[in-house]
């Protein structure tokens, strides 16, 4: 009953720019946070960046000052605008969020990842 969608993935050159889309839809009581992740091949699956309810947002040390994350409430939609591609950034990136589906039940939902490719 809950999705996350995502979109915007794609093939990009290094210093280029990407943005990505997520929109939860479905059974969704209220978002205590939606944010990204990504995994690289032989690498653990890390936070890019994430948005909370009351407004916290946290970077990972290496997309600082290159990657915003913002996020529509009434759309229940995060995005991931991406500046200064570095080949480093090639990985799949995951959509996540924390939700209440109803006044007492949380869970943890994941999209189905997009591959971002930065390459000359």
């Amino acid at each position: 009953q809950v999705q996350l969608v995502e979109s915007g993935g794609g093939l990009v050159q290094p210093g280029g720019s990407l943005r990505l889309s997520c929109a939860a839809s479905g059974s969704i009581f209220s978002i205590v946070s939606m944010g990204w992740y990504r995994q690289a091949p032989g690498k653990d699956r890390e936070l890019v960046a994430s948005k909370n309810s009351g407004g916290g947002i946290n970077y990972a040390d290496s997309v600082k000052g290159r990657f915003t994350i913002s996020r529509d409430n009434a759309k229940n939609t995060v995005y991931l605008q991406m500046n200064s591609l570095k080949p480093e950034d090639t990985a799949v990136y995951y959509c996540n969020s924390y939700l209440y589906t109803d006044h007492k039940h949380w869970s943890e939902y994941w999209g189905q990842g997009t591959q971002v490719t930065v390459s000359s």
